[in-house]
Parts: structure tokens; C-alpha cells; sequence
């Protein structure tokens, strides 16, 4: 797979490319561009070798990297990087097929490969057209936002969802734990945050809701539950209930 860098930022190109080539070890990375006009000048010769999927970043340093996209044809589909949300629904409007925020995780950019893969797959099989599948991404992307808004004291706080470990509910309220160890009340119903949170996490039983990044292992228990220890401290034990066990393990793997 021929894949397109468009990254200003150096270290963060070199972290991308690793994390790129270690979830897909037969990727050939044709370039790293770090603006707007020698991106479009690249896609725009013929004679270039052109790109199966783009990464790219959203602020360059010449401007938005959407004026690319708008300026240039480009049958690739795209998954955006920034340190900032609230481009999200624009880059769904330029062949974007996923949105990682900075600083991008190998787990994060992993699942936006296998999205890509997934969605190459829906091509193949001429299962939907070309605007079905970016309107269901579309649809998909609004459904599920890249942060929640906390009340903290008398402020509204963005918070991405990338940055909670897990939901739970304690004395019928609901509250968020985040990876730094800070919790807050978000007044929601898990139900509710199940559906919207994506498949990073897992609803392990009536009373949390899971982050993948956030799982050191599990293991069996005298009830024959799974018993999940976690990367953050969390005073309950958290178990797996039987009949999710066999579904746990296999989101837990990546399936």
C-alpha cells in the first residue's frame, strides 16, 4: 500500500510513519510533504507515484490542508491528524474517512488502518456507492463527537474522549475517570455514551464502560468472571460478566 504523508511537523511525521509501519509492515510511504502548495503540486504530476491513502495533518504552515482537497482531485481517501476537534465535520467533507488527535497513539492510528482496510473491502464487493459509504462515515462521525463537554466548578471543560479511561456509574449517578486521574460527573446515561463513544470502548457490565488503552490484562476469577486491571487506579474491581466474556476478549484483540 502506497502511503502520502502531509505533516509540518518533523518528530510527529517520523511518529506517524513508525506507528504506520508497524500496524501495516508492507506500506511504502511515497513522501512527507509539510504544506499546502508542494502537497497539491505533488498530487497534481502525473509523473508521481500517487497515493492508496493519505495522512495528513490540518494546519500547515502555509494554511488548512482542506484548500488541498479542495484544489486538487483526489480519489485517496484521507485520515486527518491535528491537535484540534473542531475541524472534524470538514474533514469528513474532504475524502476523509477518520480524525486522530494529536498526539496520535499506535493503537489510534491502527484502528484508522483497519477502518481503511474495512472500507476498501466495501468498494471491492460493490456492496455501496461511492456516496453511500462517505455519507454513512459522515453520519457515523456526527454520531459519535471526538469530546464531551464536563462541568468542573463553575467552567465547561472539552474534554476528548480519547483522554477517559472509563465510564461508571456510582450511587445512580455517572461519572468519567480520565487517564491522568481526574474524575468528573457527566450527567449522562451510559446507555447513552455507549453509542456515541465508538468501538474503542467496551461496556463490560451494567456499570462501566471501558477504554481499550485503558486495560493492563485480565484474568479469571473465582466466579468465573474476567477481572479487568486497569493502567489507572479505580477503587472497584472491575468484572466482565459471563455471557460478554467470549466478546470481550475479541474487541479486547482488535476483532
Amino acid at each position: 500500500m502506497n502511503v502520502l504523508l502531509i505533516e509540518d511537523e518533523e518528530l510527529a511525521a517520523e511518529v506517524l510513519a513508525n506507528a504506520i509501519q508497524k500496524a501495516t509492515p508492507d506500506v511504502r510511504i511515497l513522501a512527507v510533504l509539510a504544506s499546502v502548495a508542494e502537497s497539491a503540486e505533488y498530487l497534481n504530476e502525473p509523473t508521481q507515484s500517487q497515493p492508496d491513502l493519505i495522512f495528513c495533518d490540518i494546519q500547515l504552515e502555509d494554511g488548512l490542508s482542506f484548500e488541498i482537497f479542495s484544489n486538487v482531485r483526489v480519489s485517496a481517501p484521507v485520515i486527518f491528524c491535528t491537535a484540534y476537534d473542531e475541524y472534524a465535520l470538514e474533514a469528513f467533507k474532504s475524502n476523509g474517512i477518520d480524525y486522530l488527535l494529536k498526539p496520535t497513539s499506535e493503537e489510534a492510528v491502527a484502528t484508522a488502518l483497519r477502518k481503511y482496510y474495512a472500507f476498501q473491502r466495501m468498494f471491492t464487493v460493490g456492496r455501496e456507492s461511492h456516496d453511500g459509504v462517505y455519507k454513512r462515515l459522515l453520519d457515523d462521525m456526527l454520531r459519535r463527537p471526538v469530546s464531551l463537554l464536563v462541568n468542573y466548578r463553575d467552567k465547561i471543560i472539552p474534554l476528548s474522549i480519547k483522554e477517559i479511561a472509563l465510564f461508571y456509574i456510582e450511587q445512580e449517578e455517572t461519572y468519567l475517570l480520565t487517564f491522568d486521574r481526574k474524575t468528573f460527573a457527566i450527567g449522562r446515561p451510559l446507555e447513552e455514551l455507549e453509542r456515541q463513544v465508538g468501538d474503542e470502548f467496551f461496556r463490560v457490565n451494567r456499570q462501566q464502560l471501558v477504554n481499550r488503552g485503558a486495560v493492563k490484562h485480565a484474568s479469571q476469577s473465582i466466579s468465573r468472571k474476567l477481572a479487568v486491571d486497569l493502567t489507572v487506579p479505580f477503587g472497584d474491581t472491575v468484572k466482565v460478566s459471563k455471557e460478554k466474556t467470549g466478546q470481550f476478549l475479541r474487541w479486547l484483540s482488535g476483532h
